[in-house]
């Protein structure tokens, strides 16, 4: 905690967001060779980019020199088309994190109330608490929502409400009912905020047309983001879908070039590759079995995951942790999240997933 004078309280009591530990920092810090490294801590796209999105950056180049399109005009009109929504209904964020800030800034304020999950993602008590307002964590349940027990911790003063679906940190995923359920219950003064950033993950079976609850439900806002199967974690690029009403005010408060002209230029090309993406997921689909398969084998328990990552159970983990340091494999401890022996392991290539195995066999000491 900060003792400078200059900040409230809630801001200096802050604890920053931690995201995966650097392959460059590993190897500083442990003399160890960076190209002897895997990092299988964040949840990236271990396919690498897409060459659409490659070629669109290139020509992209030569405009570097004049600020973005501010409104995002062709992205836009692209997520429109592809999602079957009005342009209007479309904030651009840098990250889809920055939709998470943006919809607490708009709409929260200290003497209001946030309801999300526990082992829900970190950044919604973080966005929670710079906003000033009060956090209600509600109990999870086999480390998922407990959309019931949230709508029941809703209070007179609780302006937003968080969840996340699948899951991040614990690859979870609400039935498609609770979440109906959920939001013909919720007061109309509550925005919903439904972060989908793994959902091109799921299989068609587990699918559930949520953009369309956007035609019955004014007070909801679906977020999405290109970091993960689109693979753009790099250039910080999401985007949310409302109302029109509740996306103008979202776009008032947004910080002016938010999202800059690379990171608009891949997007288009991405959301228009499409064998790209069905790679992702074929080599998603093959690592979760790869990886599921070994925990079975060696007896580890583990939470079944609808993303692209696993979170795993250890006696210890920051013991385990350490080790998996010490021999070039970064996955990533859940201290933070108030479990400290399980750790998740992101879905890599097979030669990836094949290491962090074997890593994870000799600690055993199998």
């Amino acid at each position: 905690m900060s003792s400078s004078p200059f900040a409230p309280q809630h801001i200096r009591d802050l604890a920053p967001y931690q995201g995966g530990k650097p392959i460059a920092d590993l190897a500083r810090e442990l003399n160890l060779d960076p190209a002897g490294i895997i990092k299988l801590a964040s949840n990236e796209n271990p396919q690498g980019l897409s060459p659409k999105a490659r070629e669109a950056m290139l020509l992209a180049m030569d405009s570097l020199t004049r600020y973005p399109d501010d409104n995002g005009y062709a992205l836009k009109a692209a997520i429109a088309r592809r999602f079957a929504v009005q342009p209007s209904q479309i904030v651009l964020g840098n990250g889809s994190n920055d939709i998470l800030e943006l919809a607490a800034r708009t709409f929260v304020t200290a003497a209001d109330t946030v309801v999300y999950s526990q082992y829900a993602f970190a950044y919604y008590s973080l966005a929670t608490q710079a906003a000033g307002a009060r956090g209600l964590a509600v109990r999870a349940v086999e480390y998922g929502h407990d959309l019931g027990a949230m709508l029941a911790a809703i209070q007179p003063d609780t302006k937003l409400v968080f969840i996340a679906n699948p899951n991040n940190p614990t690859g979870t995923l609400c039935r498609p009912g609770d979440v109906l359920e959920f939001l013909e219950n919720c007061p109309s003064h509550v925005l919903v905020v439904l972060d989908e950033a793994y959902v091109e993950f799921l299989p068609p079976e587990k699918r559930s047309d949520t953009l369309a609850l956007l035609q019955r439900f004014p007070n909801l806002l679906v977020c999405r983001t290109l970091s993960k199967a689109y693979g753009l974690a790099g250039l910080r690029i999401g985007f949310g879908i409302a109302s029109p009403a509740v996306a103008e005010l979202l776009n008032r408060v947004r910080r002016p070039f938010n999202v800059n002209a690379l990171a608009q230029a891949a997007a288009l090309a991405a959301l228009d590759d499409a064998e790209y993406l069905r790679e992702t997921v074929r080599i998603n689909t093959a690592g979760m079995q790869q990886l599921t398969e070994a925990f079975i084998r060696l007896g580890i328990p583990f939470i079944p995951s609808h993303a692209n990552f696993i979170t795993f159970h250890v006696g210890d983990g920051a013991l385990l942790n350490q080790y998996m340091l010490e021999h070039g494999v970064i996955i990533r401890p859940l201290t933070s999240y108030g479990m400290r022996d399980s750790l998740r392991v992101s879905i890599g290539l097979p030669e990836e997933n094949a290491r962090f195995i074997a890593v994870l066999e000799a600690a055993l000491g199998g």
